[in-house]
């Protein structure tokens, strides 16, 4: 049975187990075995927040390893991106040569994240973006700092380690409320993965 890898923010919901549990019940619906980051046993006594932050990232990366491919939530969190963690795995999955697939729940917000693509959820959490002299690129009002522009999702490398993988990132309108518990991009991406992991290997050259 394959193991996916179910990274996202999800680990900071009051609930994460719950949460949890909804996309290992969807993973077992298609014949996958659903992996969350909390799923370690860690003993973390006498441990510093530090250390205890090390132990975690070791263990994460461990679980990772064993896995098959992720589906990372993409969803923008606390910010118009994707978890900075979130990321971290997206790129770490990619580099053992396993597949990346991801998900992002897009809403409509006063203070910030909404919309697709990429570009929009920048503009709409700085309130405006400033078109550099002489050009049509944007840039943030405060720092200057271009603002990628590539009808993407997010950040050009996790679209890219979507797209590479074979898939796409899926994205769902919803309402704020349920940014995080909306499960149907998630199970979109399930989808996709059983068609990927069916489909015969095809050797090259």
């Amino acid at each position: 049975m394959y193991r996916i890898y179910l990274a996202g923010p999800d680990v900071f919901a009051r609930d994460p187990f719950l949460l949890a549990a909804k996309k290992k019940a969807i993973c077992a619906k298609y014949g996958f075995e659903g992996v969350f980051p909390m799923d370690n046993e860690l003993d973390f006594d006498g441990l510093k927040p530090f250390e205890k932050g090390l132990k975690i990232s070791a263990a994460n990366e461990d679980l990772m390893r064993g896995c098959d491919l992720v589906i990372a939530n993409m969803t923008p969190f606390r910010g118009p991106n994707t978890d900075s963690g979130t990321a971290y795995e997206m790129g770490f999955m990619r580099a053992l040569g396993k597949p990346v697939l991801g998900y992002a729940n897009v809403y409509n917000s006063p203070t910030g994240e909404a919309g697709f693509p990429h570009m929009e959820r920048v503009k709409t959490y700085y309130g405006h973006l400033l078109l550099r002299d002489g050009s049509e690129e944007a840039e943030d009002p405060i720092h200057h700092m271009l603002v990628e522009d590539f009808d993407m999702v997010d950040n050009l490398m996790l679209d890219g380690a979507v797209y590479f993988s074979g898939g796409e990132v899926m994205v769902q309108e919803v309402d704020e409320r349920d940014r995080y518990d909306n499960l149907e991009g998630f199970e979109q991406c399930v989808m996709q993965a059983a068609q990927m992991m069916a489909a015969p290997k095809i050797k090259k050259g």
